[in-house]
């Protein structure tokens, strides 16, 4: 009997999650809070989320796994608390925009998972603007590995090679084949010499290379140096009245020595100084002067006193305001071969830190001064642009035009193509990937404006919430022609159906790619792997599609297969 999974909270996301459930054949049982023009195998109760009533009709008690897909976090914790008293036992998959939360609620609840969709997505907008038409990713070795399809053309240089010699590399991992005509898994074929025909499909993942990060202070000061006079706007008023300053000091000083030739230059520049700021000293220089020299020395004083007022205030505006964080940012801003990220938000912030961990160079362009991330990029050493980034001017402080590609993932869609708009004004060929949070738009504008990639997070996120409902440790995951494959760890048991057997026979009978085995802190890959004898103990990382988890899936009185 495969175990019964309710999904809970039916917005846009919510049921793309239960139908893509229902489309992998799953039992699925929906709550919503209002009524939905549904099909007719849809199940859905309707009533109050969090309440004990509604969730006991959707067969709370007898269920094995709950997702909770409302965007509301504080929903989700009061669901969870109702759902873990009416169901301890419970698998619940929580929908959560606060990690720090998820993170304490994984670590204190038994069979909690949660996951962020700004952590979903952030990877494949990464790779899309590094030029990688990603369609899933894989967490392997501590590495986010962009999953991609290879579609077998006549130019292809795939074609006619064996997949066994694909199968050798190790700097990519083979997910899934899909043979133009016939059935046929994998690893049949790599074991039989298949070869790669016109019109095939692989799913694939890919090593990712990080570039080293090369940090040489003196460089940068030249080059931060070097940028000073693009931004003159951080520093023009302070020069202005600093030079305005200097200019009465002189007048006044040169005034005073041409009335006394016996005052040294010396003694009227300390005077000039003392009287404009107040300090004083060498008063007899203007007492000794005529009235008129007096009358000019306190119209000096009340000029010099407003002078160097409005000198300090701007000076510690700059140094102890955010002027000063603002002028060393425009300075350090990349001159080429940089990535552009414009709106610090949630999936913003994930994007940032994506590509800095693997060497790149980023500027960041943010309107808000009080975004709570500034900080987090800022420790990072990334260049913050505090500006609207929709004007072309702010684009141009950012270096546009030598970029390797512009992001625009702020959380409102329209201030999204404007600003995509505007770079393609103002650099036609740079890449540009934009953030919509309707998936349907998205292909619309996608194709209308000629933008390189066009991606909803929410719509790539939902693939993982399915996953996650139908296994244990998800690694990855990925839709393709309508299947949706998981990429999980499952630890074998002395009860497992796969013991003592070799992985070769189980991924043949099975349908499933593995992809190594761990044993003993030590793991075992390509040909090795495929002669394995599986023992209790072992933890094989595989991928399979989530229609057949159910040979993995096992009722509440055997052991967990999977890895928690």
């Amino acid at each position: 009997m495969k175990p019964k999974i309710i999904v809970c909270g039916l917005g846009r996301t919510g049921y793309k999650i239960y139908r893509l459930l229902k489309q992998q054949d799953a039992a699925v049982v929906g709550i919503s809070d209002r009524k939905w023009q549904t099909q007719s195998d849809d199940e859905i109760v309707v009533g109050d989320l969090r309440s004990r009533a509604t969730l006991i009709r959707a067969g709370i008690r007898e269920a094995e796994t709950m997702v909770l897909a409302s965007n509301d976090d504080s929903l989700n914790l009061s669901i969870v608390t109702q759902a873990k008293l009416l169901n301890s036992r419970i698998r619940i998959i929580s929908r959560l925009s606060n990690q720090t939360l998820g993170e304490r609620l994984d670590y204190t609840l038994p069979d909690h998972v949660s996951m962020s969709v700004n952590t979903l997505a952030a990877p494949i907008f990464a790779f899309a603007a590094l030029g990688n038409k990603a369609i899933g990713q894989l967490r392997l070795f501590n590495q986010i590995w962009p999953i991609h399809e290879e579609v077998i053309t006549e130019n292809h240089p795939w074609l006619g090679m064996k997949l066994s010699e694909l199968w050798e590399c190790k700097e990519r991992m083979l997910i899934y084949y899909l043979p133009k005509s016939g059935e046929l898994d994998l690893v049949s074929g790599v074991v039989k010499g298949q070869k790669l025909e016109e019109g095939d499909h692989l799913i694939i993942g890919t090593k990712p290379s990080n570039r080293k990060q090369r940090k040489y202070k003196l460089k940068k000061l030249f080059k931060a140096i070097f940028n000073l006079r693009q931004y003159q706007e951080h520093t023009r008023p302070v020069a202005l009245v600093t030079l305005l300053l200097l200019l009465t000091i002189f007048i006044t000083t040169l005034t005073y020595i041409s009335v006394n030739w016996n005052t040294s230059i010396v003694d009227a520049f300390y005077f000039s100084v003392g009287m404009i700021t107040g300090a004083g000293g060498k008063e007899e220089v203007g007492e000794l002067a005529p009235d008129s020299i007096k009358i000019f020395t306190a119209i000096m004083m009340i000029i010099g006193s407003s002078v160097i007022g409005i000198c300090y205030a701007l000076i510690n505006d700059f140094i102890l305001g955010s002027r000063i964080k603002q002028f060393w940012d425009a300075a350090r801003v990349p001159n080429q071969n940089h990535y552009i990220v414009c709106g610090l938000g949630g999936i913003g912030m994930e994007i940032v830190q994506q590509l800095h961990s693997q060497g790149h160079e980023l500027v960041v362009i943010e309107v808000d001064h009080n975004n709570r991330f500034i900080h987090a990029a800022r420790s990072l050493g990334i260049p913050i642009i505090l500006e609207n980034a929709t004007l072309a001017s702010s684009l141009d402080s950012s270096n546009i035009d030598k970029a390797k590609a512009i992001l625009a993932v702020t959380s409102k869609d329209m201030i999204n193509v404007q600003i995509a708009l505007t770079a393609k004004a103002i650099a036609p060929k740079i890449p540009v990937i934009v953030r919509t949070h309707d998936p349907h738009l998205a292909q619309s504008i996608e194709e209308v404006f000629e933008f390189e990639t066009v991606l909803s997070p929410v719509e790539l996120a939902t693939h993982s919430f399915a996953a996650a409902a139908l296994g244990g440790k998800i690694l990855g995951n990925g839709m393709t022609n309508d299947l949706l494959w998981v990429a999980l760890a499952t630890m074998i048991t002395p009860n497992h159906p796969f013991c003592n057997k070799t992985v070769k026979a189980i991924a043949m009978e099975g349908d499933l790619v593995p992809l190594y085995l761990e044993r003993q802190r030590k793991t075992i890959h390509s040909w090795d792997l495929l002669e394995t004898y599986l023992n209790p103990g072992d933890i094989l990382y595989l991928t399979m599609p989530a229609m057949y988890l159910e040979q993995l899936w096992r009722s509440s009185s055997t052991p967990s297969l999977m890895v928690s």
